[in-house]
């Protein structure tokens, strides 16, 4: 039925689109004026815009652009801004002192600020945004004072520069523990699992301690301490406190013993320069733990 003779169709209503869905009839009402001005005003600016600036995507780029405009190269000269800005800092860290940084509020301030943002990008995947390290991992707690190398801005910085146990810098700092696996047999392992446990005051079997003691001694000691305490020109860590590198359950204990243990950290030298690597070792010698 059309509008004209629809019987429900009221004196000014406009003619209707002709469609009907369970009788209910559109009208035809045209758009605003202004909706369709501002409608065809953004066609417009959109083909102006994929002709100015990089819009459409090929195989292997964006088209680039009359202006040449680039969202990389705006980042890349905001960086190089903020670099130019922080290079005087930079090189007073470089001309400061390790020890004396913490001496300079100004300095100590920017060194910390600096530090922060180079360990959340290169640090904080292993050791953790808060640097607590994660334990099952291997991967120490930075916030402690229980140190494997020293806690000393120097040492910090000695180890975040040639990194441990790495095969690409000749001054990495290197130890290796062997596999008493191979040399002890199973039951001379228990007893040192014991020893260790009661040395680091955990529940253990005191009789199977007793004869772990002399083992200890004959094995251990000589990178560990007679007592447990550890050496840190070695990187032997501390036995007999409740800090743990890799868990101290009689498992992780045991399975250390047997198998070693093989942690790996990258020498940043080449990838921060010296001013970076100042900084954060700033930063992780002042988060509580540095000695």
């Amino acid at each position: 039925m059309s509008a004209k003779h629809d019987p429900s169709r009221q004196p000014g209503d406009p003619e209707t689109t002709g469609h009907e869905w369970d009788g209910i009839r559109e009208f035809n009402n045209p758009l605003p004026a202004w909706w369709l001005w501002i409608f065809y005003a953004t066609i417009v600016w959109a083909l102006i815009y994929t002709i100015l600036y990089p819009a459409w995507p090929m195989l292997t780029r964006a088209t680039p652009g009359v202006l040449g405009y680039s969202t990389r190269a705006a980042v890349a000269a905001e960086i190089e801004r903020f670099e130019r800005t922080n290079e005087p800092w930079f090189q007073r860290l470089v001309d400061t002192e390790l020890a004396e940084i913490e001496a300079d509020p100004d300095l100590n301030r920017f060194a910390r600020s600096a530090g922060a943002a180079v360990f959340r990008a290169h640090c904080s995947q292993c050791h953790g945004a808060g640097a607590a390290g994660v334990q099952a991992s291997g991967f120490p707690n930075l916030r402690d004072d229980d140190w494997l190398w020293g806690g000393t801005i120097e040492e910090i910085h000695l180890t975040i520069t040639h990194g441990i146990r790495n095969e690409t810098d000749p001054d990495a700092r290197w130890s290796q523990m062997p596999a008493f696996g191979e040399l002890l047999e199973r039951e001379e392992i228990e007893s040192l699992v014991q020893y260790v446990r009661r040395i680091s005051a955990q529940p253990h079997d005191a009789a199977l301690a007793e004869a772990g003691a002399e083992l200890f001694l004959e094995n251990c000691a000589s990178c560990h301490g007679e007592d447990g305490e550890g050496n840190q020109a070695l990187g032997a860590p501390t036995l007999n406190d409740a800090i743990w590198l890799y868990g101290g359950s009689e498992e992780a204990i045991r399975h250390t013993i047997t198998y070693s243990r093989w942690g790996v950290m990258p020498a940043f030298a080449a990838r921060l320069r010296e001013a970076e690597i100042r900084a954060v070792a700033a930063y992780v010698h002042q988060l509580g733990g540095g000695q």
